[in-house]
C-alpha cells in the first residue's frame, strides 16, 4: 500500500469486537478511579462533524454516568457573559471519583468565539495566555488532564453534512452555527493552529486523532485514554443475592387490575 493510501473503512463487525474489549478495561478503569478517588477531565474538541459525540457515547455507554460525567455546556446566560470566562467551566471540574467529559469546553474561545466574531482579538489574546497557567493550577491540583483533538477531513466533512440535511435523524445535529462554519474552513485551521501554538504544553499536550474513519478514531482515542491513566484491576467481593422474603406475601397482580398499562403494539 503506497504511503498515502486513505485506510480501509473498518468493518462493523470488527469495530464491535474490539470496542467491547475496550468498554471492558474501561469498567476496570472506572473502579479504579472511584478507588482512589482520582480526578480526571478529558476534553473532547475538533471541526464540526469531527465525530466527537459518537466517540464520547461510545466511551461512556457501558460506564457509570457518576463516575463519568459528560458536561455539555448551553451558550453563557447575561449573568455568566458578566463572570470570568473560564469560571463556568471551573465550576464542572472533578470531585474525587469523577472523570469529568467536555463535549466542548473553554476551547471555544479559541475556536467559534474567535472565528464568528463572538469575543474581541483582546479577549481571544488574552485567553491564549491565561490558558496554559490555568492548567497547570489544574495538573498541579492532581487533576489529570486529556485534551483530545479530532481532526476530520475536508472531503469528509462535507459528506456528513450533507448526510445530515438528508436524515431526519440527524438534521438536529445541523446548527446555524455548523453551516456558517462550513464555509469558513480556513479560518479554523489558522483558528485551531494558533489554539495548538499556545496551549500545547508539557503539562498539557494535545493529542490529535485523524476521524476520517469514525470506528477507527473512536477505538483509538478509548485506547489512548486508557494508556494515559494507569490503573489496576480493582478485586470485587462477587455479589450474592439474598433470599426473598415471604413475609407479608399477597397476589400484588391482581392488585394492578383495572390500571391502564400501555397498548401493547410490539
Amino acid at each position: 500500500m503506497a504511503k498515502d493510501a486513505p485506510v480501509e473503512r473498518m468493518k462493523r463487525k470488527d469495530y464491535e469486537k474490539e470496542l467491547e474489549k475496550l468498554q471492558v478495561e474501561l469498567c476496570h478503569l472506572q473502579e479504579w478511579v472511584r478507588a482512589q478517588k482520582l480526578k480526571v477531565i478529558i476534553i473532547f474538541e475538533g471541526r464540526d462533524a469531527a465525530g466527537k459525540g459518537g466517540t464520547i457515547k461510545a466511551l461512556t455507554e457501558k460506564v457509570s454516568p457518576r463516575v463519568f460525567r459528560v458536561c455539555a455546556l448551553p451558550a453563557p446566560s447575561d449573568r455568566q457573559k458578566s463572570q470570568l470566562f473560564l469560571q463556568r467551566y471551573i465550576e464542572q471540574f472533578p470531585a474525587g471519583g469523577e472523570i469529568v467529559i467536555f463535549d466542548r469546553s473553554w476551547y471555544n474561545r479559541a475556536g467559534v468565539e474567535y472565528v464568528m466574531g463572538f469575543c474581541s482579538p483582546t479577549e481571544h489574546k488574552r485567553f491564549l495566555e491565561l490558558c496554559p497557567l490555568v492548567e497547570k493550577f489544574a495538573v498541579d491540583a492532581g487533576i489529570v488532564l486529556i485534551k483530545l483533538w479530532l481532526e476530520v477531513g475536508m472531503e469528509e466533512q462535507e459528506l456528513r453534512f450533507k448526510a445530515r440535511i438528508e436524515d431526519p435523524l440527524r438534521q438536529w445535529k445541523l446548527s446555524p452555527m455548523d453551516t456558517e462554519s462550513f464555509g469558513r474552513w480556513y479560518d479554523y485551521s489558522r483558528a485551531r493552529d494558533m489554539m495548538f501554538e499556545a496551549t500545547d504544553t508539557k503539562h498539557a499536550p494535545w493529542r490529535l486523532i485523524r476521524s476520517d474513519d469514525k470506528r477507527r478514531a473512536r477505538l483509538n482515542v478509548i485506547s489512548h485514554i486508557l494508556r494515559t491513566i494507569p490503573y489496576k484491576e480493582v478485586k470485587r467481593e462477587k455479589v450474592k443475592l439474598p433470599p426473598r422474603s415471604h413475609k407479608g406475601r399477597y397476589n400484588d397482580q391482581a392488585s394492578l387490575r383495572g390500571l391502564k398499562f400501555v397498548e401493547e403494539r410490539y
